[in-house]
Order: structure tokens, then sequence, then C-alpha cells
């Protein structure tokens, strides 16, 4: 399958090395290419420079959002969350439309300080925000409650056995994106519903969030016990 993953964070690079092993063809996406190249510092949490990774990366191509999204079948939203309905609108409606389109953001807010807040909350998600301002895209909320090495390799944690949630309003779309993540190692996916659903998926980062503080790590996830 051809995947854009729109980002080049931790978890964009984690899932595009990924899917590249699983033998996807995948492209990473970003706003300018060239200033994501040039940046030589590490990025907001810690992360070494994209071009520190991309050396060791090569056959994953780097591109403009438009670009990454027109020659992908399937499309992965992994752009900080405050930042993703930009993103998206940079990639354009035209290239998301009809296609699935795999949301992994949280929209986390930190003009508050530590620890965010989310915006929006409680009557509204962003998965809702991101389907209904591309409503032709096929959105599927997933992945958001763990950290990026979990997303990618379920199996370094309790043997995968944790739980993975899946939110949507087109069956086939959550389909193809719960193939992914048994690809992945994911044992445990839970469909939780239409794509309002993806406002209880959301509203798990506060818990997230302070058991990382109380952790001491953020190698951790969620176990639906039943």
């Amino acid at each position: 399958m051809k995947i854009a993953i729109l980002g080049t964070g931790t978890v964009g690079r984690t899932l595009a090395g990924a899917f590249s092993a699983l033998g996807h063809t995948v492209v990473l996406g970003t706003r300018d290419p060239q200033a994501t190249f040039a940046r030589t510092g590490p990025n907001a949490v810690g992360a070494p420079p994209f071009s520190e990774w991309h050396s060791r990366n090569q056959h994953i191509p780097l591109e403009a959002f438009a670009d990454a999204a027109a020659q992908a079948e399937l499309v992965v939203n992994a752009t900080d969350g405050a930042r993703s309905l930009s993103a998206l609108g940079s990639a354009r409606s035209a290239n998301l439309a009809g296609k699935v389109l795999m949301d992994v953001s949280n929209p986390l807010d930190f003009s508050q300080g530590m620890p965010p807040v989310l915006n929006p909350v409680n009557t509204e998600s962003l998965a809702e925000r991101i389907q209904g301002a591309f409503p032709d895209a096929r959105v599927v909320k997933t992945l958001n409650t763990m950290n990026a090495g979990l997303m990618a390799d379920p199996g370094r944690l309790a043997d995968g056995d944790h739980s993975v949630f899946v939110s949507g309003d087109d069956p086939e779309a959550k389909q193809t994106v719960a193939g992914l993540l048994e690809a992945l190692g994911h044992r445990d996916i839970i469909d939780l519903g239409d794509i309002t659903s993806a406002r209880g998926a959301e509203m798990m980062l506060p818990v997230w969030l302070r058991l990382w503080s109380t952790l001491g790590t953020a190698d951790f996830n969620f176990k639906i016990v039943r």
C-alpha cells in the first residue's frame, strides 16, 4: 500500500519506519521540505533533527504535504493536533477525497502551561473537526492513547496485550486500519463506534498525562479487561 504520513516528528518517523518495514511504500509529508532538512537542533520533545534520522532512512522520501498525499492510498495524520487542520488543508481536499485518513493526533492545548488541556473537548473531538473539514475523506481515529514506540511495536510491552481503539463512520475504512494495526502486532483492537466516539479516545489523554508523570515513563498503555 502507498502510505503518506503527514508530520516529521517522533510519531511520524516511527510509523514511517514501521510501515516501511512491513513492505508498504511510505512517504513523509511536511509543510516545507527544505526547511525541515535545514533544522539542526532537536525538536520540541528532544528528538534529533530530521536530517539525522533521514540519513539512516533515505529510502523514505520527504515531500510537501500536497505531493505526499496526492500519491497515497492511505494518509496518516501525525501532525501536532493544534496544527492538524492547517496541515491537512495544505495537503488539499482533493488529495484526501475517498482515502482512508488515519488520525493519530491529539488536540493538546499548551496555552495555559503544563499539563496541557484538550481543545476541543467534551462535545466535539479533533477527529470530528477533521471529518467535518474534509467530508470526502474517510477518517479513522486510532493509536492516540499510547506513545510512538508502542504504536509501532506493541509487543515490547506485555507481549502486546493492551488495547487500541478505532473510531470512524466508514466500516470499510476501519477494517483497513484494523488490518494495519494487526500487522504492527496489536492484538486487542476495540471499535468504539462512529466518529463521535473519538471524543472518548481523545479524553483519555488527561489520564495518560498524569500517569506519565506518576510512573516516570511514557512506556505504558491501557488494557480493557473484560
